[in-house]
């Protein structure tokens, strides 16, 4: 089923949201070599509590952190450890936070220190590929739309685009209809109508598309070793055009 969501509940969701971008600013502020991905959650689980929220992924099927954290080849669904960041790493850190009933979801990719060209080129254009997304989010589009722009982005640059994850729906439950894969075709999939909530989330590769879980059974890499990105947004669906819930200030 999906879901047209009234002005009120657009403004719960967009609470939730607010909570989870204020929570990756903290976050992103403590990214340091030497930080442990552990600490990184903790402060983010304390912050969500602080706020009157929950934790969004902590419990959801059996999902034992508040964030996701991974670290260069992992794509999604690192679990937070004791392992210190490295400089010249890139950390992908997804969160979500449920308030009144209604989740925001949101994720960004951090540098650790300073990163070599090729990593930060990776995280650009991922960027890039969320904001085409996100643009593509119109009125009468499609999902095929969305894919479609952030696949020729990704692919234009030489980077593989991951097929098995996808963004979501998203209100009441974290992962809602419809499905929005990273990929597509113009004018095909569920149409967009004014309500929708979305979280646009690309997964862009350095190298292949290909993916595996690691036997932690949460953690998923990408195949060859290569870094991975991930940004996301929790958008709303407009007569005036796509609404970022989750936005923040860039440098």
């Amino acid at each position: 089923m999906i879901h047209i969501r009234s002005s009120n509940e657009v403004e719960k969701i967009r609470l939730s949201c607010r909570i989870v971008t204020e929570t990756l600013d903290i976050v992103g502020g403590m990214i340091a070599p030497g930080v442990t991905p552990r600490a990184l959650d903790s402060a983010a689980e304390a912050y969500i509590r602080r706020q009157g929220g929950e934790p969004g992924f902590k419990g959801l099927y059996g999902y034992p952190a508040t964030l996701c954290v991974s670290v260069e080849d992992a794509v999604v669904h690192g679990i937070p450890d004791d392992t210190p960041l490295k400089e010249g790493q890139i950390v992908s850190i997804d969160v979500g936070a449920i308030k009144d009933s209604y989740y925001g979801d949101h994720a960004r990719t951090f540098a650790v220190g300073a990163v070599d060209k090729d990593r930060q080129r990776l995280m650009d254009r991922t960027r890039e590929c969320l904001d085409l997304g996100v643009r593509a989010a119109a009125v009468g589009n499609h999902v095929g739309d969305i894919g479609h722009a952030v696949q020729q982005h990704a692919e234009g640059a030489g980077f593989g685009v991951v097929r098995e994850l996808v963004g979501h729906g998203i209100g009441t439950r974290l992962h809602e209809e419809p499905q929005v894969p990273n990929f597509g075709r113009p004018g095909f999939g569920v149409e967009l109508r004014e309500g929708m909530c979305l979280a646009i989330e690309p997964m862009i590769n350095m190298g292949t598309k290909e993916i595996f879980t690691r036997d932690d059974g949460w953690t998923v890499c990408t195949s060859d070793g290569k870094p991975s990105a991930h940004f996301e947004h929790t958008i709303v669906v407009t007569a005036n055009g796509p609404e970022i819930l989750t936005k923040y200030e860039t440098t």
